[in-house]
């Protein structure tokens, strides 16, 4: 019976010698409904492998309610981390008449210490643990608390002057209170004069010491409110450009968050690679910073950072590396053509870099002789960064995918009445569409000639909505988890139906935004979507891209290189995480025919 459990990770691990000394090894045990296998605070002789039934782990600390930590089913593991450090944390009890098999804590101590990869599976895991307990314990700010931080635990009280107030008296002001902005309130709005702003205007505008501020003051303020999440702060400055943000609340200035506050409340090597964006001055030093972006991924991927978080903080320092290239390699007389990227970096929501997915939109009397050649030099410089080309060619250097607005115009038109074909799949491509450099102006205006063509159209949204039925939902007749051993296409299975069907749901109510979860509260705002619902939406697509990132960074080390990028190992990942796995698959088959029903795709 047990050969069938050797088969699945983490006994794969092992060499033929010692799955065979483990086989030889093993007991088999029988527990009635409401055993206790290992107590909380008990050691453990032995670590279990349910082969017929389920083992409940309950925390004996926590409320009844919620004492519920995990399930263990036909195939899981447990008692390992018992063995491994003296005694259980959790309690295990059988939900239901139990078959283990039972390793002895000694073979298995035994086959840890002599298959090292074996023993690395589950050291390193207790090993993370205790790390993160004694980062707790010694009272540091991991990067887990500054997810939590707010806004106003880290903002400055601004420095307000009278608009009247001369560039002197701003400078004395800089200087007495060692700041680095000052506010200034007009009529109908608060202004800032950074220090910058002053060097410039009195050295190379040559303006005078008296003049008043007002002539000087920046009005376009990037803002943020006291309660946003600090690292919602940090993800507005890298998208602006901008080192400062001014914190608002109900009409009036009450702060302002500069980036060395933020640097300095939480200092991570990591949070570097947006300033050293901002200083590159050419491609090589572009070059330097953008292959600084996995590190930054893994660094917020293994303190648990909310994916929601990482994709808004990835897309923007990865929506600046474009920018900054484009201002690099494009002339500069034409940096009023609007660049766009597609997919899921339109999205904002791809964390490690994939295809270029870009396009030009010029204005109808731009005049750009150059523009191919200037296009395939920087589709070439986006290779140079690790952008990898896209195989169906959505780049700038392919000339369908640049255009001036009377050309996309045409096109969107063309490919809309392509419903069955190609031109669907780039309308699609086109809905994601966000601008990283240029004129934004641009972009709006094609989106609107989009929604005037599409939104309305019930035979065009019903071609383009059905592909959310093209690919299974990985569940069994009995609703539980697939467990292929090549793993579930998590993107083709959860992914792609999830985020298309709310692509859908956003053409046709003409939503602005592009990513997943803006899409989602606009639909909600709308009426057409129940705010419960569409969080349980944004809640499982954070999940399918967290599992999927762990494994595309397993494979990233060369740890996985047999199993697809897009496919996860059930049997691989932990009970919590396959109970969540399951609950969000549910869903996932449960909005599908909710657009079933809206777009009439079952006629």
């Amino acid at each position: 019976m047990i050969e069938q459990e050797l088969n699945h990770y983490p006994f794969t691990l092992l060499s033929e010698a010692s799955r065979h000394r483990l086989n030889q090894g093993m007991d088999l045990a029988y527990f009635e409904k409401g055993d206790i296998i290992l107590d909380a605070a008990s050691a453990s002789d032995y670590v279990y492998v349910v082969h017929k039934g389920s083992v409940a782990e309950l925390d004996v600390k926590a409320p009844s309610g919620r004492s519920q930590v995990g399930v263990y089913a036909a195939g899981d593991l447990f008692g390992a981390i018992s063995v491994l450090n003296g005694k259980s944390r959790y309690r295990f009890r059988c939900e239901e008449q139990t078959l283990c098999h039972l390793i002895p804590a000694k073979l298995f101590l035994a086959l840890c210490d002599e298959d090292e990869e074996f023993g690395r599976f589950f050291r390193q895991t207790l090993a993370e643990k205790s790390q993160r307990l004694a980062e707790g314990r010694e009272g540091g700010v991991t990067l887990a608390g500054f997810m939590l931080a707010r806004v106003e635990q880290c903002m400055r009280e601004p420095m307000i002057m009278p608009a009247a107030a001369s560039l002197r008296d701003a400078v004395e002001t800089l200087k007495r209170h060692g700041v680095d902005s000052v506010l200034i309130e007009l009529e109908t709005q608060f202004a800032i004069i950074t220090k910058t702003d002053l060097l410039t205007a009195l050295v190379m505008e040559n303006r005078s010491a008296d003049d008043p501020l007002s002539e000087i003051a920046e009005t376009n303020l990037v803002t943020a409110l006291p309660e946003d999440y600090l690292f919602t702060a940090l993800t507005l400055m890298t998208r602006h450009k901008v080192a400062r943000v001014v914190v608002m609340a109900h009409g009036q200035a009450v702060g302002v968050v500069e980036l060395t506050d933020v640097l300095s409340f939480f200092s991570s090597r990591s949070y570097v690679v947006g300033l050293e964006i901002e200083k590159a001055e050419d491609l090589p030093a572009l070059r330097l910073a953008s292959e600084r972006l996995p590190e930054l991924v893994q660094a917020l991927m293994a303190q648990g950072v909310k994916m929601r978080f990482a994709m808004d903080l990835l897309a923007a320092l990865n929506g600046r590396i474009m920018a900054k290239a484009f201002e690099m390699v494009i002339p500069a007389d034409q940096h009023s053509a609007c660049l766009i990227v597609m997919g899921s970096e339109g999205r904002g929501e791809q964390i490690l870099k994939t295809d270029q997915d870009n396009g030009l939109i010029l204005g109808d009397h731009q005049d750009w002789p150059r523009c191919q050649q200037d296009a395939n030099q920087f589709t070439q410089t986006l290779l140079s960064l690790g952008y990898p080309p896209c195989p169906g060619k959505v780049m700038v250097s392919n000339p369908e995918w640049v255009g001036t607005q009377s050309q996309w115009r045409e096109r969107i038109y063309d490919w809309a009445g392509d419903a069955g074909g190609e031109g669907m799949i780039r309308i699609t491509t086109l809905v994601d569409a966000h601008c990283v450099a240029g004129s934004s102006h641009l972009l709006d205006e094609i989106r609107q000639i989009l929604f005037n063509r599409c939104s309305d159209d019930e035979m065009f949204l019903r071609h383009f909505a059905r592909p959310v039925l093209q690919f299974a939902t990985p569940l069994n007749l009995f609703g539980s988890l697939k467990k292929p051993q090549h793993g579930i296409d998590i993107k083709k299975g959860a992914l792609f139906p999830l985020i298309h069907g709310v692509r859908a749901m956003a053409l046709q109510n003409r939503i602005e935004e592009t990513s997943t979860l803006a899409r989602l509260d606009k639909l909600v705002a709308a009426g057409v979507m129940e705010a419960g619902f569409a969080e349980d939406l944004g809640e499982a697509m954070e999940l399918f891209s967290e599992l999927r990132l762990n494994h595309q960074l397993e494979n990233l080390h060369g740890d996985e290189m047999n199993i697809p990028s897009n496919h996860i190992v059930v049997q691989k990942l932990s009970s919590l995480e396959r109970d969540l796995l399951r609950d969000a698959l549910h869903l996932v088959s449960d909005f599908k025919q909710r657009l079933s029903r809206r777009f009439h795709l079952e006629y």
